[in-house]
């Protein structure tokens, strides 16, 4: 069973730092594009971070230079590192991954099941 799971979510602070983990396991073939969105209460889910296979990242305008997304390919995981996070940051963060496995004929998308975040004082 190929899966997503999430780790790292929890409370903080005004300005503090918080690290997502996503391991991706199952019958992997190759993962192309990584990426973790979020979904705060009432709104819609929204994309925060994309990284490709060789690494290249793309941001929200609403988390440049305060969200780092990188990935460690060997382990199949993606992480997200979160500083400076505001009250706004709070959300359920969603990991994706583009999934090519040994039993389907193409890749596939997949998500995690979230890791919520809470930015409060």
């Amino acid at each position: 069973q190929l899966q997503l799971v999430e780790s790292g979510g929890g409370l903080v602070q005004p300005g503090g730092s918080l690290r997502l983990s996503c391991a991706a396991s199952g019958s992997i073939f190759s993962i192309n594009a990584m990426g973790w969105y979020r979904q705060a209460p009432g709104k819609q889910r929204e994309l925060v971070a994309v990284i490709t296979g060789i690494g290249r990242a793309n941001y929200a305008d609403s988390v440049k230079g305060r969200f780092t997304i990188s990935r460690d390919n060997a382990q199949n995981t993606v992480y997200l590192q979160m500083n400076s996070l505001k009250p706004e940051d709070t959300a359920v963060y969603y990991c994706n991954a583009l999934i090519l496995s040994y039993r389907s004929a193409g890749a596939v998308d997949y998500w995690g099941q979230g890791t919520e975040v809470t930015v409060s004082s």
